[in-house]
C-alpha cells in the first residue's frame, strides 16, 4: 500500500540563502536522528552549470524496540532480525542550478531495501510571488512490502514520524 506526504512551504529568504543554509543543516542538535552527512560525489556540467551532489546521511534507526525485536526467516532457515541495526543509510542526489535558482533533490534509502522502499524529492526555487522568498515542495512516499503482518504496522510508525518531521 505505502504512505504518501506531500509539503509545499514558502520560505521568506532568498533562495541562495536557503539554499546554503539546507546543504549545510546536518548534523545538528537541532536534529539528533542525523548523525554524520557525507559527500562522495560532487560536479560541475560546465556547459550548464548545474551542480551536481551524492551525499551519504547517516540516520538514528528511530523504529520502537519492540518492532526491532521482530524477528524473520532468511534462506538458509536461521532467525534474522532485519530491523535491529544502529544506523540507516539514505542517499540524497540534488542538481543545482543558480542560473535558474532551482535545486531539485531525489533521495531514498539504502539500509532494508529487499524489505521497504524510502523515496524523496524536494525542490527549491526562487518564488514567483517574490523573488526574495523560496518555494519549497517535497513529496515523500514509503512502502513496507517484506515484514509479513508487520507491513501496516511499520507504515503507520512511518507516517507519524514522517508528519512530525514536517512540522519542523
Amino acid at each position: 500500500m505505502g504512505v504518501t506526504v506531500e509539503v509545499h512551504r514558502v520560505y521568506r529568504y532568498p533562495f541562495e540563502q536557503v539554499v546554503a543554509s539546507y546543504l549545510r543543516k546536518y548534523p545538528s542538535p537541532m536534529e539528533k536522528h542525523v548523525t554524520a552527512v557525507e559527500t562522495v560525489e560532487e560536479k560541475t556540467d560546465l556547459s550548464t552549470g548545474i551542480i551536481y551532489r551524492r551525499r551519504i546521511a547517516t540516520c538514528q534507526n528511530v523504529i520502537p524496540e519492540i518492532l526491532r525485536k521482530v524477528t524473520t526467516y532468511n534462506s538458509s532457515i536461521s532467525q534474522v532480525s532485519v530491523l535491529k541495526v544502529p544506523d540507516i543509510y539514505l542517499e540524497e542526489e540534488s542538481w543545482l542550478n543558480m542560473e535558474k535558482r532551482n535545486m531539485a533533490m531525489r533521495s531514498h534509502c539504502l539500509t532494508w531495501t529487499q524489505y521497504a522502499s524510502l523515496s524523496e524529492e524536494s525542490v527549491f526555487r526562487e518564488s514567483l510571488e517574490n523573488p526574495n522568498w523560496t518555494d519549497f515542495t517535497q513529496k515523500g512516499r514509503i512502502s513496507v512490502t517484506g515484514a509479513g503482518l508487520l507491513n501496516c504496522v511499520l507504515e503507520a510508525f512511518a507516517q507519524s514520524f514522517l508528519k512530525q518531521g514536517v512540522k519542523k
